[in-house]
């Protein structure tokens, strides 16, 4: 994709010009709407360890019989966010739920959850030394967790006692944190395995879309706005055969995807400042294609979508059909609004894509593609899916499915998927019959991350040291 900066006019122009071209892949373009999730509700702003800012789900590259799927929290972390740094809130469920037959519940949910330590609580210092090792005594504060598989019939223990990659305090202290990470991978009983820490915020755009759509002229692109900064990861690798409907991939290769976040609903500060939580666990937070909350549902139901489950997302339904994005882009830039009921993106958010679910006539993530669904019994909800047949492809393309690349976005989510430009593009309706395939022009000139991913789970890159205001 060209990324010069046009006018107003500019972009005019190049619509009407590209509107006469045939678009060989709009039939498989990706959905509006999607990229990343950082701050994107009055309350869980306010809460960043509960916030959930991206899910990824990929057939693993270098292991293509298996499936990854990260979820990260707390975002803008900045490198040198001491004496606390970024734990993990504890008395809290950080879950990823799989959805295998499209009824909108959880077939399969892995929960962690974390509890803090400390060695010397008389120092304000997380770590009193040089850290070569998880179990080293210089190491002052760490976290453990517990991660379950949770189905319909009961609970498993997966990990007891698995240790969480600490923050990178800093080079004086971590010399070696590639190290330090890499021993916080857990195998899995059955095969797998599973991490939790610190990362790269592998998310990469130009968040002053926020800001009248680029300045109002479109002229105030490219800069990555979350460069360096840091985020907690939660990631998973498990053979397919795990996530599939009766653990059959190749009969039922589809699986949706989400994260949620939910703590106990109640806590009182005693008079000696302990405390105590009460009531079972409350979502409080939920991502599955992200920038659904951001762009897509209005302020006021932004609280009430995070605490809502897939299985009710009917009552959001109009603000997928009647986006507000075209529309404002159209105030902006005269590129017209397509025509509502967009029932294209209905059916990429809400459905998936397949021949039998609505306007957009290609077989590629629905769940109503198993052999084992019954489609009386599926139901429409807002999911990020992922066709697990599909390969990884040797040369990722940036632009996924538009870019004419089946195994990336909107099938799952890789990490060098650019989900923003994805998501201006298909807002103007890429999805259309007769639509041009792009826009050309219309994008963050943000094309890839700042860093690179790492070739092995859990894939991102290490976390930043460096602070985000050195320059």
């Amino acid at each position: 994709m060209h990324h010069s900066r046009p006018t107003r006019r500019a972009l005019t122009a190049t619509v009407a010009v590209a509107a006469v071209a045939a678009a060989g892949l709009a039939s498989l373009a990706p959905t509006a709407g999607v990229a990343s999730s950082h701050r994107e509700a009055p309350l869980i702003a306010g809460e960043p360890k509960l916030d959930n800012t991206d899910v990824y789900a990929f057939v693993s590259p270098d292991a293509p019989d298996t499936v990854t799927i990260i979820s990260n929290w707390i975002p803008f972390q900045e490198p040198n966010g001491g004496p606390n740094f970024y734990p993990f809130a504890t008395k809290t469920a950080y879950d990823i739920h799989i959805d295998s037959d499209g009824n909108a519940k959880p077939d399969l949910t892995y929960r962690w959850t974390f509890t803090d330590n400390y060695r010397d609580r008389g120092t304000f210092l997380y770590n009193t030394g040089v850290v070569t090792s998880l179990n080293d005594p210089d190491l002052n504060f760490f976290q453990t967790y517990r991660l379950e598989a949770i189905t319909p019939k009961g609970s498993t223990v997966l990990v007891r006692n698995g240790r969480v990659a600490p923050s990178r305090v800093g080079n004086g202290s971590m010399p070696d944190y590639g190290t330090l990470a890499d021993t916080a991978i857990t195998g899995l009983p059955g095969g797998g395995k599973t991490f939790a820490g610190q990362a790269d915020d592998g998310f990469f755009l130009d968040l002053r879309v926020f800001d009248r759509f680029y300045g109002g002229d479109f002229s105030e692109i490219g800069q990555d706005t979350v460069a360096g900064y840091n985020v907690n990861t939660l990631a998973i690798q498990v053979p397919k055969n795990v996530l599939a409907r009766n653990g059959n991939a190749t009969r039922n290769p589809v699986i949706g995807i989400w994260s949620t976040t939910s703590r106990q609903r109640a806590e009182v500060v005693r008079a000696d400042n302990s405390r105590k939580l009460f009531g079972g666990y409350q979502q409080v937070s939920r991502l599955g294609m992200p920038l659904v909350n951001e762009v897509v549902i209005p302020l006021g139901r932004k609280d009430e979508f995070n605490a809502t489950k897939p299985q009710d997302d009917a009552k959001f339904a109009r603000f997928v059909t009647n986006p507000e994005v075209p529309r404002r882009i159209q105030d902006l830039y005269r590129i017209p609004a397509p025509a509502t009921p967009r029932n294209d993106l209905a059916e990429v958010f809400l459905s998936g894509l397949c021949k039998a679910c609505g306007p957009v006539a290609v077989d590629l993530n629905s769940q109503r593609l198993n052999k084992d669904v019954d489609p009386a019994k599926f139901k429409l909800s807002e999911q990020l899916r992922l066709n697990m047949s599909i390969p990884p492809t040797a040369q990722p393309k940036r632009l996924g499915v538009l870019g004419g690349d089946l195994a990336g976005f909107p099938n799952g989510r890789r990490l060098t998927d650019d989900v923003l430009d994805i998501t201006l593009q298909a807002a103007e309706g890429v999805l259309l019959p007769g639509h041009p395939a792009a826009v050309d022009g219309l994008g963050d000139a943000v094309d890839a991350n700042d860093v690179p991913f790492r070739a092995r789970f859990p894939y991102l890159a290490l976390p930043n040291v460096a602070a985000v205001n050195r320059n």
